[in-house]
């Protein structure tokens, strides 16, 4: 046990998170992000000279969290965000953790380490439809080259920021106006309705890349990002959007969920059906739809 080295452990490890991934126990987006993380942990601590499991003290794991980085646009970060710094805590953790079950290790390196402050969690913000529209004329500044109008028409259809980042031309049906998606960790597969509106921007940019890059592609995003990194692109550049359109503020956070939110709240007072919901947007518990709908609909209230 204590010859384990840290590869020979993140490998091993590796496979259990798949594993989980496979059962549905775990996002397949955390799995390519936990092991992004250990891979470039395993690096750091080559560095230091440490190769092994047991080896691995507290203090080189708070290196390793705090350490310099670079961002989504390859720019060097001397301090990373909180936000990376618990990411990169919850993967050592759980590479430790599963390590520690298969009997490869008895170190808990972050045993002391203390937990990283979040901010207060935002409850959400209540798009109007004036404000969907605000999006709809900022997200077709420089379209079709550019992804904002398509990634907007993608999430209004019904699609989650995963199933967004992974949507291809190829799941376009364009002559009758639904787009398809296999679904996600958390969502089940299926056909989504696409306005005039949506039909007329996707069809733009699945031209553009037609003709730039021939052969199956990603509408939105980069065809060799992982699922994690393509997801996280979606939020950049819905956000980059919603800056633009001046709903984006130090105030106020506006996200690619607010759009599910309101796509919620639309199919309930087009339909009045907590089960319309929940089958366009792909989830199983009608308690998910009737929250993102703001209905609490066990005891009658209506939709906020």
């Amino acid at each position: 046990m204590g010859r384990t080295t840290i590869r020979k452990a993140l490998l091993e490890v590796s496979r259990q998170w798949l594993q989980l991934a496979a059962d549905g126990d775990m996002a397949i987006e955390t799995v390519d992000l936990y092991i992004q993380i250990s891979e470039r942990f395993d690096l750091f601590a080559d560095a230091h000279g440490v190769h092994r499991m047991d080896d691995v003290t507290g203090q080189l794991a708070e290196y390793f969290i705090g350490a310099p980085g670079r961002d989504r646009r390859d720019r060097i970060t001397l301090v990373p965000q909180n936000s990376t710094r618990r990411q990169r805590r919850s993967a050592v953790a759980s590479l430790f953790a599963h390590a520690r079950a298969l009997g490869m290790t008895r170190a808990v390196p972050l045993l002391d380490s203390p937990p990283i402050p979040r901010p207060p969690r935002c409850t959400g913000a209540e798009l109007t439809d004036a404000e969907i529209e605000d999006l709809q004329f900022h997200s077709e500044r420089g379209m079709p080259a550019t992804r904002h109008a398509a990634l907007l028409a993608l999430l209004l259809s019904g699609l989650t920021s995963a199933e967004t980042a992974q949507a291809t031309d190829r799941d376009l049906q364009l002559a009758q106006a639904t787009v398809s998606t296999e679904g996600s960790t958390y969502t089940n597969p299926r056909s989504c309705p696409l306005s005039p509106w949506a039909v007329d921007v996707l069809r733009l940019r699945s031209s553009y890349l037609g003709e730039h890059r021939p052969g199956q592609h990603r509408l939105v995003t980069s065809d060799s990002s992982t699922r994690y990194a393509a997801q996280a692109s979606v939020g950049a550049g819905f956000n980059e959007t919603a800056r633009h359109a001046g709903l984006a503020t130090t105030a106020r956070k506006v996200e690619p969920r607010d759009i599910t939110r309101y796509v919620a709240r639309q199919l309930l007072l087009e339909t009045g059906q907590i089960s319309e919901v929940a089958r366009r947007l792909g989830l199983s518990s009608l308690d998910n739809a009737a929250a993102l709908a703001g209905l609490a609909w066990k005891t009658g209230e209506a939709p906020r």
